[in-house]
């Protein structure tokens, strides 16, 4: 486990423990996933009380769960970006796949999605932020396609189906394309999402079939 970064004789601000408290938590998150998260453990981290973390967060779910909503939002905020200053290719679509990716397995966000689903947790409909990412696709194929895009419900599905792809890929991608014929490597992962890129570049561009 990482050393405590925090100094028990540290004078802090209430919004400066708050956001020392969400780094340590994040950091055991991305070491040992949320089992990893033990609020006596976080506050030895930083150097405050266990009281001291229940004040600000109530309960190690909750923490848990700021923790996640606060990387989430950071991948929210890059990726809606991104795809504004898209021209939608299938390139500048790998490198945001990729960033998404990395963003999900390196930091272990992915494993936490699932495990905030399976714990009854991942209750609020904005909580990944879908929507504005289909709105934000919607908006760079409106202006690819004019009066010929589609409704903003086939864009939606599009960002669906590649969050569910990503999301697969994060915690279990080696061995399903292992499982699948196509190799468990990093080469087997970067062909995949080329080969995903292209997929949705073409349907961004050309739409759904007749």
């Amino acid at each position: 486990m990482p050393p405590p970064s925090g100094d028990p004789r540290k004078r802090r601000t209430s919004e400066e423990a708050r956001g020392e408290i969400l780094d340590a938590a994040e950091r055991r998150l991305v070491a040992s996933g949320p089992a990893g998260i033990r609020l006596q453990e976080v506050a030895a981290d930083v150097g405050v009380s266990h009281p001291t973390v229940l004040h600000h967060f109530g309960s190690r779910e909750a923490l848990v769960r700021e923790v996640c909503e606060r990387r989430f939002e950071a991948i929210h905020a890059d990726l809606v970006a991104a795809i504004a200053s898209s021209a939608g290719g299938a390139e500048q679509i790998g490198g945001m796949l990729d960033s998404v990716l990395h963003a999900l397995e390196t930091h272990g966000h992915g494993r936490v999605v699932f495990w905030l689903a399976l714990e009854g947790m991942l209750t609020d409909h904005d909580h990944l932020r879908l929507h504005n990412v289909g709105l934000a696709t919607h908006a760079l194929r409106s202006r690819k396609r004019g009066a010929e895009v589609p409704p903003v419900e086939d864009t939606l599905n599009v960002v669906v189906l590649a969050a569910f792809a990503l999301l697969a890929e994060s915690v279990l991608g080696k061995s399903i394309l292992r499982d699948a014929g196509l190799g468990g490597d990093r080469a087997a992962s970067a062909r995949f999402r080329a080969w995903l890129a292209r997929l949705l570049a073409d349907y961004l561009e050309r739409g759904p079939r007749a």
